[in-house]
């Protein structure tokens, strides 16, 4: 079915959501994403993703009848405007390498099409950097994780096998700790591991992580 996004600013009341949703039950819609964005300064607005084979004209002319809607607007989705997602976690100096690699790969493949982003977080610690780990499954259009510092384990390496159990490809820079025996692939540059991380997910890439899967670099 065709994909559609739309936002829509809403009174900030009970039911809101469950008016727009209901209009795309009636629809027969497949809601794929939604988010929900409440700024200080102006009304809250909602974001929803779906498929749908009627007229996005009449979805959209439908959701703006339910009460407390003040305007929806068809608009591009996320992931044709963002992409696929990188994320790169740990250490400053190490996520900064990592990044430097990622970004420039992904600017050569966005020129031809693609569309993929990288975002980073610089984190320390045990416990923060596990529980990052598993919360980046819970975010949208996320391909792959890279672990980028000198020294993990322990919990980490245990969030590390559960993502990967939930279908997270994850890179891993050579350092101390059991991280890298839990990663998919293992490389030693923190610029080269950005390149193939990028590669790992574009489409106009040759490279495939599942057949260099538990190989160091």
């Amino acid at each position: 079915m065709p994909d559609h996004a739309v936002l829509a600013t809403v009174a900030d009341q009970p039911g809101i959501l469950h008016g727009l949703t209901k209009v795309l039950a009636a629809h027969d819609a497949n809601i794929t994403y939604v988010d929900i964005v409440r700024p200080l300064d102006r009304d809250p607005q909602v974001y929803l993703e779906f498929a749908t084979e009627r007229a996005i004209e009449t979805v959209v002319a439908d959701m703006r009848a339910v009460a407390g809607i003040k305007s929806v607007e068809p608009t591009p989705s996320f992931a044709k405007i963002y992409g696929k997602r990188i994320i790169i976690m740990g250490g400053g100096a190490q996520v900064g390498q990592v990044a430097m690699g990622a970004i420039s790969e992904a600017d050569r493949h966005n020129i031809r099409g693609e569309r993929i982003s990288v975002d980073t977080i610089p984190l320390v610690g045990e416990q923060n950097l596990a529980a990052a780990v598993r919360a980046v499954v819970l975010l949208p259009r996320v391909r792959l994780l890279v672990l980028a510092g000198s020294l993990m384990g322990g919990d980490i390496t245990n969030a590390v096998e559960e993502v990967r159990a939930k279908g997270l490809r994850v890179i891993s820079l050579n350092m101390a700790g059991s991280v890298p025996d839990a990663a998919d692939l293992v490389v030693s540059d923190p610029v080269q591991a950005g390149v193939m991380a990028v590669m790992a997910v574009a489409d106009t890439a040759k490279f495939d992580i599942v057949r260099q899967e538990k190989r160091r670099y």
